[in-house]
């Protein structure tokens, strides 16, 4: 459903990333992994269309939700409604009180929907950040480090978040640094250093020991 072609991308004299190819399925997991600096934040973006590319060609038949490290969560809206906005003003969707309330209770965030994001926890803001993300129904998600800054019991929450997203069958890629988590849910591992993809992995390579991730590092 996603066809990036050769994708290059260079800030100024600086390559962040050289032709880039990789494809996604529906339903498709695919982990994103490497070093801050790699380049995976950037190459989200010229996904989504928030960063325009030098070169390449992207090809997506659906649509795409950005869930993004810092949350980005308006912060004078209550939980309840950062999730309806998007529906209801972009997607025009008259329904979208339903869906937010149906997300709330799968996302076991009811008890928190009447409260700001300053008054919540890193993990619960991207519980709400991914339900918002959810509310518009894409076919694929970007997560942009769902983990960072999070600590053993929100990582492991998240983790299971992104579980039951994936039974959806929603497709996403997700970029991290930790390769613990991208083992744990990803159905691919695509490794990314000085601007290539310098590994290509499945399940079956990594499972074992993953340290066997570490030695593309």
């Amino acid at each position: 459903m996603l066809s990036v072609n050769n994708l290059s991308k260079k800030f100024r004299e600086t390559t962040v990333f050289n032709k880039l190819s990789f494809d996604v399925k529906k339903g498709q997991v695919i982990g994103l992994a490497g070093l801050s600096g790699s380049g995976k934040s950037t190459l989200l973006r010229c996904i989504q269309g928030l960063e325009k590319s030098d070169s390449g060609a992207i090809t997506c038949k659906g649509t795409i939700g950005f869930l993004f490290q810092d949350f980005q969560l308006f912060p004078h809206m209550t939980v309840a409604q950062n999730i309806i906005y998007a529906p209801l003003h972009v997607l025009r969707n008259k329904e979208a009180a339903k869906v937010a309330q149906d997300l709330l209770r799968r996302l076991n965030l009811t008890q928190i929907s009447d409260m700001l994001p300053n008054q919540l926890s890193g993990g619960q803001k991207q519980r709400v950040a991914l339900a918002r993300t959810l509310a518009m129904k894409p076919d694929l998600i970007l997560c942009d480090e769902p983990t960072s800054g999070l600590d053993i019991v929100s990582t492991r929450d998240v983790m299971q978040l992104l579980q039951s997203v994936k039974k959806m069958h929603v497709a996403m890629v997700i970029a991290s640094h930790d390769l613990e988590f991208l083992s744990a849910i990803s159905d691919r591992i695509l490794i990314i250093k000085n601007g290539n993809f310098v590994a290509d992995l499945m399940p079956d390579m990594w499972k074992k020991d993953v340290d066997v991730l570490r030695n593309y590092y």
